[in-house]
């Protein structure tokens, strides 16, 4: 007798989790055998190319900070039922939220809540170690299983009854585009012999409306020093049209690479083809960290928080570094520019450092590939050890309380 295919409800709500659901999906698929899964959910393009009809954008989803999300609130909630909703109408065997915890894990309570049987699993710990470590309690209430992406994670999880797996980070797994690809992505924006600068703004609108000015006066300085200075900025495909929109206005032409209308994986590796044939570059902290150490760019890192998301956060965090190369290796290996240190000045002058071939760019180039290394490069894929071990929560089914 044939068993049932595993049915597995997918929720994850912005790029990041878009990112490692894709995968996630290609490898469960890989284990589990010709018609033995079943997906349904929430996700963007990367999983809807995987098969995943999703049941709305998830770029609505897509907001960061504690002021951004109130005046989005109502329509957040109304999808939140939405999504509870159609959790009880399909009955999965597996709940599997996607990193946005705020989100996700909201879900899970009360999908849990109407049915304990239901298996849950959170895949990217929250980042207790960072701000409010007490969320690892509230949420062992309603989730059985984690997936860490960072090898410190486990112990946190596991120390509030949550069996928890450390899966490995994805970006430790990236591969670099070719010479010929680099050399072919300089040519197609006119970039051959000269200075090229990725500059990744992120993938959120606010992050990108609060960015663009500081990050275009930085060019703008820097292209003092190096006249024949290019810019190249790939974006997200939520926020492209705000980036052709903002970048105009900056001191140096950007030429944006604008996702829309391409196949997904096309224009992620047009992305990563940018960013390893860029000499240096200017980025929001974040996921893309780890995708520029995975290319070899040299980088420096820029952020801005809504000024009163900031205040509350600088109550509650617990460490000193919004990156993780810097977090992983305890050292200040890449320079950032948090909040009010975002001085186009100061961050121009660290770019000029890492611009052409020297100790400082030397430096942080064998610094990231430590980092990677601790991030499970070596070994089986992440997003297969990821799909494995969301395969033996469902066979465990869910822990008793």
């Amino acid at each position: 007798m044939t068993a049932r295919p595993l049915r597995v409800y997918l929720v994850a709500g912005e790029a990041s989790g878009d990112r490692l659901g894709a995968p996630l999906i290609r490898a469960l698929r890989e284990e589990l055998g010709p018609g033995g899964l079943e997906i349904r959910g929430i996700g963007g393009e990367l999983m809807e190319a995987e098969g995943l009809d999703s049941l709305f954008p998830s770029d609505e989803l897509a907001v960061m900070g504690l002021f951004e999300v109130l005046p989005r609130l109502r329509a957040i909630l109304a999808r939140m039922s939405q999504t509870v909703e159609d959790v009880a109408a399909w009955r999965p065997d597996v709940l599997l939220t996607i990193d946005s915890p705020a989100f996700g894990l909201r879900v899970s309570r009360k999908a849990k809540a109407a049915r304990p049987d239901l298996t849950t699993v959170h895949y990217v710990a929250p980042s207790v170690w960072a701000w409010r470590p007490g969320r690892a309690r509230k949420m062992a209430r309603y989730t059985d299983h984690v997936l860490a992406l960072l090898p410190f994670e486990p112990p946190w999880m596991t120390a509030e009854g949550m069996t928890c797996d450390f899966v490995g980070h994805p970006a430790s797994r990236l591969p670099r585009p070719s010479p010929q690809a680099q050399v072919a992505l300089r040519a197609a924006i006119g970039a051959e012999g000269r200075p090229l600068v990725c500059v990744m703004p992120g993938s959120r609108r606010g992050e990108v409306s609060r960015l663009a000015g500081p990050f275009g006066e930085t060019l703008g300085l820097l292209a003092r020093r190096h006249p024949e200075l290019k810019v190249v900025l790939p974006a997200a495909a939520g926020v492209a049209e705000m980036a052709h929109a903002l970048s105009a206005a900056w001191p140096v032409e950007a030429h944006v690479l604008d996702p829309r209308g391409m196949d997904p994986a096309e224009a992620e590796l047009r992305k990563f083809a940018a960013m390893a044939a860029s000499d240096v570059a200017l980025a929001a902290s974040g996921t893309v960290t780890l995708e520029l150490a995975a290319m070899g760019a040299p980088q420096v890192i820029g952020y801005r928080l809504n000024p009163l998301t900031a205040a509350v956060a600088r109550r509650l965090l617990k460490i000193d570094t919004a990156n993780l190369v810097n977090l992983l290796l305890k050292e200040r290996a890449i320079p950032e520019f948090i909040q009010h240190f975002l001085v186009p000045a100061d961050v121009a002058e660290a770019l000029d450092a890492l611009l052409v071939p020297g100790p400082a760019r030397a430096a942080q180039v064998a610094a990231a590939d430590r980092a990677l290394a601790l991030l499970g490069r070596d070994g089986d894929p992440p997003s297969l050890r990821a799909a494995r071990s969301v395969i033996a929560a469902a066979a465990r089914g869910p822990r008793r309380r």
